[in-house]
């Protein structure tokens, strides 16, 4: 499982013109699930995101999470995160999970956050979404377990 955890003034999720999420600010979140990932993985990577502290206290450190800020997430089902471009130009999903356990993984996760007192949007799961996202800083960062 991986995400690329991104600080946000500010995203919206659009499907078809339609706006699906946005959150004021916060965390915009890219989640990948990979062939064989699990619940306690999801868990994990869930209690990872509540407690990032990568914003800024009063003194201009990165020492605040998301929830002490009063931020909120967006998180977006992202395959593409297990792109393998090692082997010529077009990219292999070989190791992206199949749609419907990638999709359970990732509701679960989201619920997860929920349950850790997290605001969490969600995107619409193996849509075409279109994403207005501005970064904070910019603080990128990514995980994987």
């Amino acid at each position: 499982m991986k995400a690329v955890i991104q600080r946000v003034k500010y995203t919206s999720l659009s499907v078809g013109g339609k706006l699906v999420s946005e959150i004021p600010f916060g965390l915009a979140v890219y989640l990948g699930i990979k062939c064989g990932d699990r619940e306690d993985q999801a868990e994990q990577i869930a209690n990872k995101i509540s407690k990032l502290r990568i914003f800024e206290d009063e003194y201009g450190k990165m020492n605040l999470s998301v929830s002490e800020v009063g931020g909120e997430i967006l998180l977006i089902s992202q395959f593409t995160l297990y792109g393998d471009c090692s082997h010529g130009n077009r990219p292999s999903f070989i190791d992206a999970e199949r749609p419907e356990p990638a999709n359970t993984l990732y509701e679960y996760t989201a619920e997860k956050l929920r349950g850790l007192g997290m605001i969490v949007k969600t995107g619409i799961f193996g849509a075409d979404m279109f994403i207005n996202q501005s970064n904070d800083g910019p603080v990128t960062i990514i995980y994987e377990i």
